[in-house]
């Protein structure tokens, strides 16, 4: 037995040539360990680990700089402002906003709807009929726009969107001369799929389109002045300053019969989408309207600073803005 003993301990203390051992990482971190021979030293932080590092020459090389590649993850963003005045005790505005953006195997594009309504009437009866308007068309663009879009693999370009948006519009009237009788209201929405924007619009509410180099009006006014420029009776600089500026011939509330000027857009990448109130574009001039625009990345900042130079203008009437921004494409 001693002479077995013997032979085994020469046996397990003779150096094997084949492969090396190496020793097992400690379990607890120890103060300034000694390298083990034939290993490579554990990094003492994940600053280290993230270093890789060469064996053969013991040089340790630096990474080289990561390079992030981001993929479609811009979305369409919007900012809203409305305001009381600085002369009305109320305000009649009536504003609506809601964005969906996703991704998965569907690729749905993002969808948003947004609705001015500037109601008009008596103390309540515009506020009334303004609040009406954008809960009507609200509701029936998500039933009959949205809710199939998320419930269906068809193209959303199947979808009536043109139609549906009329169809809301002349609900709202509808109810509006059953519930308010005495009010009535502008409106002005669109509903943005992907690069295309579905407009409806009633009134002197207004859109515009902003790019980097223009901005453009892309609804027509429903006022008497308009009509006196469109047949060449005043000029655009008379018009603005006309006693029967803000009387309109097309409102909502007024009539059984409504026509609605609808229009569809595609949007340039990068391009700014806004909807106001006349109390926002009477106030504030075009180039001032894009020089906002154009300065601020953020659409509520830009919404806020509008507001505040309507206001600082006098804020004759209710202010109301919203502000799209469409994502690089």
């Amino acid at each position: 037995m001693d002479l077995f003993r013997r032979l085994f301990s020469q046996a397990s203390s003779k150096p094997d040539n084949s492969a090396q051992i190496e020793a097992p990482v400690p379990s607890k971190a120890v103060d300034n360990p000694s390298p083990i021979v034939g290993t490579t030293p554990l990094p003492a932080s994940p600053a280290e680990m993230a270093t890789p590092i060469n064996i053969a020459d013991g040089i340790t090389r630096p990474l080289p700089p990561e390079t992030v590649i981001s993929s479609s993850n811009e979305h369409l963003m919007f900012g809203q402002a409305t305001d009381v005045g600085m002369v009305r005790t109320n305000n009649q505005d009536a504003v609506f906003s809601f964005v969906s953006t996703s991704r998965s195997a569907q690729q749905r594009p993002d969808f948003g709807l947004f609705v001015v309504a500037d109601g008009m009437g008596g103390h309540h009866d515009g506020e009334k009929a303004s609040a009406i308007t954008a809960s009507m068309v609200a509701s029936y663009i998500t039933h009959y726009i949205f809710l199939p879009m998320l419930n269906s693999d068809e193209d959303t370009e199947r979808v009536p969107v043109t139609e549906s948006m009329i169809s809301a519009v002349q609900k709202a009237n509808a109810d509006i001369i059953t519930k308010v009788p005495d009010g009535g209201t502008t409106l002005t929405a669109v509903a943005v799929i992907g690069d295309l924007a579905y407009v409806a619009h009633v009134g002197d509410s207004r859109i515009y389109l902003v790019t980097k180099d223009n901005i453009e009006q892309i609804t027509r006014d429903h006022s008497l002045v308009q009509r006196y420029v469109e047949l060449n009776l005043l000029t655009r600089e008379e018009a603005s300053v006309h006693a029967q500026k803000n009387v309109l011939y097309r409102a909502l509330g007024q009539s059984e019969s409504l026509e609605v000027d609808a229009l569809t857009r595609r949007l340039p990448p990068n391009s700014k989408l806004m909807l106001c109130s006349d109390g926002l574009w009477n106030l504030v001039s075009d180039e001032e309207i894009m020089n906002i625009v154009s300065k601020h990345s953020n659409p509520q900042e830009a919404c806020d600073k509008l507001v505040a130079l309507a206001n600082a203008h006098g804020g004759s009437d209710n202010i109301t803005v919203i502000l799209l921004k469409i994502p690089a494409h």
